[in-house]
């Protein structure tokens, strides 16, 4: 017996020793000892500005097919769920979709997932946006992408961000056929990396002389989306950048950000898709018809759309009703002919806006700053999905996430790269430290960001260069009861954060970078 039962404690002691190895093995630096401080002013011998465009396709292959029997969107033999093997190889072939919940299977392709890029060029600078359609693309995705660069391409500082579709493949982990497997597919993950780089690449050598022209609507597109969390505090503010050829006098590409989910098609959807996003773009680049009339004319080039703060959470949920500006119909429903109205009322804004704006076109040179900052991970489950290799994100120092602040200027407009989902009260102003708050402070991150950023035009970027998830006001964050205002349940943007003292961290870096600028 006593044989037994001190075999039995060894077998016990290997099982937790080799857990902990598996875990401290997920949890591992991706890449030790990258660091980043860059501070670059304007050159002093301004040349004329450069900028090229690109767009390449990311779009998986789906070798397969599924009958969903009950329409519950996910996919569950137990339920009477079945598939269609499209390559003969004995399984179900899923790529799982990011965002509302597990076991969403994704069933064929409504429009093409893209990643799209503007590269500027000063003479001194080069810098290269990315967007991706995708729910988030990590820190260490970019910093994959980055050491793909070929120096050939003469990147100096490489911003990557995701649109934060809830419609495309899982990037993450989080949303795959089980709670403890990830829903990320790697020769995918390595795909979008190798298309994101060979974008960058044909990017830069599309370069042209071009001038800038900016514009923005800061509140025509309040009806097309809600706050759901107090304080109800909006970024619905249209920024937008149009790059003219200086040659040709054509448009060579315009970059918007507008800060919303890309989630109009709602949690039923299976249909791999940009959401409104691919609307916007369409519409921008190709025009909009009624019939054989032409209604607005399209600007041509490339089109980058890019989100801003959706944090709080920015949504346009079944319970926002959008109506089709040309032919008065009006949808609630999650369906594609709404995501096509929102896509088209947003177009047809941000066309007026550059119509109607004063600023013109005029040269611009590039001021730079960013930095590598540390993020500690207080999110439980965050930190046991690290261990078990859901979100395959390790730590760059014991309970940290490296992440990635910027910002830059040209000419009458500035840009704040913020690495994840940030609420519009930390960015407009509004921060509140309600009755129920977990901490009854003075709010943190005051003043706004925007009123620290120079220049009229002031474009915030959310979900650059990383995904933290939700960014919360210290003041607002609310795990324990009672809760902020009065509410029965404890509000959701807690349980998709790393953490309490993420939006104090970043404010303060974000603060310095800003004034630094």
């Amino acid at each position: 017996m006593r044989k037994f039962f001190i075999g039995f404690l060894i077998f016990i002691g290997a099982v937790l020793l080799l857990g902990a190895g598996y875990g401290y093995y997920n949890s591992r630096d991706r890449h030790p000892g990258y660091s980043l401080n860059l501070n670059i002013a304007a050159p002093t011998q301004p040349r004329p500005l450069q900028v090229g465009f690109a767009a390449l396709k990311i779009t998986p292959n789906l070798p397969d097919r599924w009958t969903d029997k009950n329409k519950d969107a996910a996919y569950k033999p137990d339920d009477g769920d079945t598939y269609t093997d499209g390559n003969n190889n004995g399984e179900f072939d899923a790529y799982w979709m990011a965002g509302f919940s597990q076991k969403r299977a994704a069933n064929g392709v409504h429009d093409d997932l893209w990643a799209r890029v503007v590269v500027i060029d000063d003479g001194q600078t080069r810098l290269a946006l990315v967007a991706v359609d995708l729910l988030g693309f990590t820190h260490k995705n970019v910093i994959n992408v980055r050491k793909a660069i070929p120096a050939s391409a003469g990147i100096t500082y490489s911003i990557i961000c995701s649109t934060h579709t809830h419609e495309a493949p899982d990037f993450l982990g989080m949303w795959g056929g089980s709670i403890f497997k990830s829903g990320v597919n790697k020769a995918y993950e390595l795909f979008v990396e190798q298309q994101v780089t060979r974008a960058i690449v044909e990017a830069a050598g599309k370069l042209r002389p071009a001038r800038l022209r900016f514009a923005q609507d800061l509140n025509g597109a309040d009806s097309l989306l809600m706050d759901t969390r107090k304080p109800l505090v909006l970024d619905s503010g249209l920024y937008v950048m149009q790059a003219l050829d200086a040659v040709k006098d054509s448009t060579l590409g315009t970059l918007v950000v507008w800060g919303n989910h890309p989630e109009t098609l709602w949690s039923k959807n299976t249909l791999l898709t940009s959401d409104f996003p691919h609307y916007v773009r369409e519409y921008l680049e190709k025009g909009i018809m009624k019939g054989d009339s032409v209604v607005q004319k399209g600007l041509g080039g490339t089109v980058v759309y890019a989100s801003g703060c959706v944090g709080g959470l920015m949504t346009t949920s079944p319970k926002v009703t959008i109506q089709d500006p040309l032919t008065g119909e009006r949808f609630k429903e999650p369906t594609f002919e709404k995501a096509d109205a929102q896509g088209k009322s947003l177009a047809m804004l941000i066309h007026k806006a550059l119509q109607a704006d004063t600023a013109t076109a005029k040269p611009a040179d590039i001021r730079l700053r960013a930095q590598t900052i540390e993020i500690p991970l207080a999110n439980k489950l965050f930190r046991l999905a690290v261990g078990l290799g859901v979100l395959d994100a390790g730590f760059s120092s014991w309970g940290n996430f490296r992440s990635e602040i910027a910002a830059f200027r040209l000419g009458d407009a500035s840009f704040l790269c913020v690495p994840g989902e940030i609420y519009p009260e930390i960015v407009n102003g509004g921060v509140e430290n309600p009755v129920g708050a977990d901490f009854r402070i003075k709010p943190l991150e005051t003043p706004p960001l925007r009123s620290l950023m120079p220049g009229h035009y002031k474009f915030v970027i959310g979900l650059a260069n990383d995904e933290l998830g939700y960014i919360i006001p210290k003041s607002e964050w609310d795990t324990e009861t009672p809760h902020i205002y009065n509410q029965k349940d404890k509000p959701y943007g807690e349980v998709n954060s790393t953490g309490p003292e993420t939006a104090p961290k970043l404010y303060r870096a974000m603060a310095e970078l800003l004034h630094g600028l």
